[in-house]
C-alpha cells in the first residue's frame, strides 16, 4: 500500500514537472504545446485544476521572463543567424509594442507573435515589474479560460 502511494506521488510530481517544463518551453521560441499538456492532465483528473493552472502559469511566465532577458541583453546580436526570433517577427513585434506600449503584453499568450512581444519588451526596456504583471495576467487568463472550457464550466 505504501509503495502504491509513493508511486502515485512520484507520478504526480513528474506530471507537474513535465507541465512546468512544457509551459516554460512553449513561452520561448521553441515549439511546444502547453495547452495540450494542461488539457491532458485536466482530463485525467488526478490533480487539482487550480494547481495545474498555477504550475502552467509559473512555467509560462518564467519562459517569457527568459525572452525579456534575451531581448534586454542580446538585442545587438539580432542580425546573427542563431538569434531565436526572425528579424521580421521582431520588427513586427517592436511595431506593435511601440504603437500599443506595454498593453500589447496582454497579447503575450497568443501563439503567433506573443513570444516576440516578450522579446520586444526586453529590447525596448520595459520595466520588469509592469512586464511581469501584464504577462502573468495574460498567461494565467489563457490557462483559466482553457481550464473552464475543458471542465465544462462555460
Amino acid at each position: 500500500m505504501a509503495a502504491r502511494a509513493l508511486t502515485g506521488n512520484v507520478e504526480d510530481v513528474l506530471s507537474l514537472a513535465g507541465l512546468f517544463a512544457i509551459a516554460f518551453i512553449a513561452a520561448t521560441i521553441l515549439p511546444a504545446q502547453s495547452e495540450a499538456a494542461l488539457v491532458g492532465l485536466l482530463v485525467l483528473g488526478k490533480q487539482s485544476p487550480v494547481l495545474l493552472v498555477i504550475v502552467a502559469t509559473i512555467g509560462n511566465v518564467l519562459g517569457s521572463v527568459f525572452n525579456w532577458l534575451l531581448g534586454r541583453w542580446v538585442e545587438h546580436y539580432r542580425h546573427r543567424r542563431w538569434f531565436p526570433v526572425s528579424e521580421q517577427t521582431l520588427d513586427r513585434a517592436n511595431g506593435w509594442y511601440r504603437r500599443w506600449g506595454r498593453w500589447s503584453l496582454l497579447l503575450s499568450w497568443a501563439p503567433i507573435g506573443g513570444d516576440a512581444l516578450t522579446v520586444a519588451a526586453g529590447v525596448l526596456r520595459e520595466p520588469f515589474g509592469s512586464f511581469l504583471l501584464l504577462v502573468t495576467i495574460a498567461k494565467a487568463g489563457r490557462y483559466i479560460v482553457l481550464t473552464a472550457i475543458t471542465l465544462g464550466l462555460f
